[in-house]
């Protein structure tokens, strides 16, 4: 798995969290003290996160930061 696929997938999984929370983007990202367009491009795998970033991501959802990494 690529740098690009791993990032994709990280994202659909953060999205499937986030959903099932009943969060929207805007939430999480004032939870996570980011804007919008910064947790779209994350769960669209434009970017690759910094284990911090995906830590963060990890807190506001309230989930263990091994929840984003269980895909298969």
């Amino acid at each position: 798995m690529n740098k690009e696929q791993l990032s994709k997938k990280i994202g659909k999984r953060i999205i499937e969290i986030r959903t099932l929370k009943g969060l929207n983007q805007s939430d999480l990202a004032r939870a996570c003290g980011k804007d919008r367009q910064a947790i779209e491009k994350i769960e669209n795998g434009k970017v690759n996160s910094t284990i911090h970033s995906l830590y963060i991501i990890a807190l506001a959802l309230e989930v263990d930061l091994y929840e984003l990494f269980k895909f298969s």
